[in-house]
């Protein structure tokens, strides 16, 4: 019996693990796509995006699409820092069209959604939870996509829950931003997604 139990929780355990994956290497930009003139780089391990001599916005967005998953990262922001997590998104030249759940400085909703070129914001988190952000230390955000719900939490901080029919029927793969303007610099670094 106790072999049967220690068997089932090995392979529960190998379920569990075989959706997860790297989405990050820490080595260089391989399954991944830049769109726009603004900078896309490996530093120490470290994945960066900096403002480029254009200041305008610029995308680094996955090759693979995913549907339900749950997505965890780990981002530093230096200088402004205004930036973002596309999901179910895809981006011809620079013109995104998806979900951004915000990255961005201290008081700009942080963990909140956006739709680009569409309705505009959809759902901004409470302003006290606005505390849970670390500017110029890492944050950890976790991104939680079933059908069409979303939530996002930041640091541990649940910040937004969303249902929302027209996410439930996008398609598309996960992308990094930087907004336009000049001035912003953040890292990234243990970019790990489980397909659910």
């Amino acid at each position: 019996m106790k072999t049967n139990i220690l068997y089932f929780l090995a392979l529960i355990n190998c379920i569990s693990l075989s959706g997860q994956e790297s989405l990050f290497n820490g080595k260089d930009l391989e399954g991944w796509t830049i769109h726009g003139t603004e900078l896309w780089y490996v530093e120490d391990g470290l994945l960066v995006c900096e403002s480029g001599p254009d200041k305008a916005y610029g995308y680094l967005s996955t090759d693979k699409y995913y549907d339900d998953f749950e997505l965890t990262l780990e981002f530093k922001q230096e200088a402004n820092g205004n930036s973002g997590v596309f999901i179910r998104s895809t981006v011809e030249g620079t013109k995104v069209s998806g979900w951004q759940v915000e990255v961005a400085p201290p008081g700009s909703d942080t963990g909140g959604v956006y739709e680009s070129y569409g309705r505009g914001w959809l759902i901004k988190p409470a302003k006290e939870k606005d505390a849970a952000l670390k500017m110029g230390e890492w944050n950890q955000m976790k991104i939680r996509m079933v059908g069409d719900k979303i939530t996002t939490w930041l640091n541990g901080t649940q910040m937004i829950e969303l249902v929302d029919e027209k996410i439930g029927q996008g398609k598309g793969g996960v992308a990094l931003q930087i907004h336009d303007g000049g001035g912003i610099k953040v890292r990234w670094r243990n970019l790990q997604l489980t397909s659910l």
